[in-house]
């Protein structure tokens, strides 16, 4: 079973269906909705401020999601994905959302829907990054529209395979 530790007598929730891999770090403040998955060595830590995930949230191996005591919550909408060793801190990613490997998110950016942040890039504090497009770089910048397929073969196919991949361990 995860670590799921009260702080300042608020208890993590979690929704139907979730998958919390026995090493993963819940804390806090922090709310997730249904068909949710919480990877290896993952930390989601609600401990200075809230967390809210959506529907269909995976957070990837090694990731961390926090926010910024009493300034910068965390949102995170429904459908999203957060890529292998990725940073979200105290900031909102709406739905449909992919953030790639080793990407930081900073706070108060703004991620609009059907998004992907590039592996590696920086979204730097403040950020409000276009729905329907790719950034990436340090900083990260606009690099394209999204077709169609990117949204299909990206983000909607690896939101949906960690739904699969987190079923082979319950």
């Amino acid at each position: 079973m995860a670590l799921i530790k009260t702080v300042n007598g608020k208890t993590p929730q979690t929704g139907e269906n979730c998958y919390l891999a026995e090493n993963a770090t819940i804390t806090g403040d922090v709310v997730m909705g249904n068909d949710c998955s919480v990877w290896f060595q993952a930390v989601i830590r609600g401990d200075v401020h809230y967390i809210r995930m959506g529907n269909k949230v995976n957070i990837q191996d090694g990731a961390v999601v926090h926010c910024t005591y009493q300034k910068s919550p965390t949102n995170i909408g429904n459908n999203v994905s957060v890529g292998h060793n990725a940073i979200v801190h105290g900031c909102t990613i709406k739905d449909n959302v992919l953030v790639g490997m080793g990407a930081i998110v900073m706070d108060d950016v703004v991620v609009e829907s059907n998004t992907i942040i590039a592996a590696g890039s920086v979204v730097l504090q403040g950020t409000h990054v276009e729905g329907g497009c790719v950034y990436a770089g340090i900083p990260a910048k606009k690099v394209k529209e999204l077709s169609p397929e990117l949204l299909e073969g990206e983000i909607n196919r690896i939101a949906e395979s960690y739904l699969m991949y987190s079923g082979w361990y319950k």
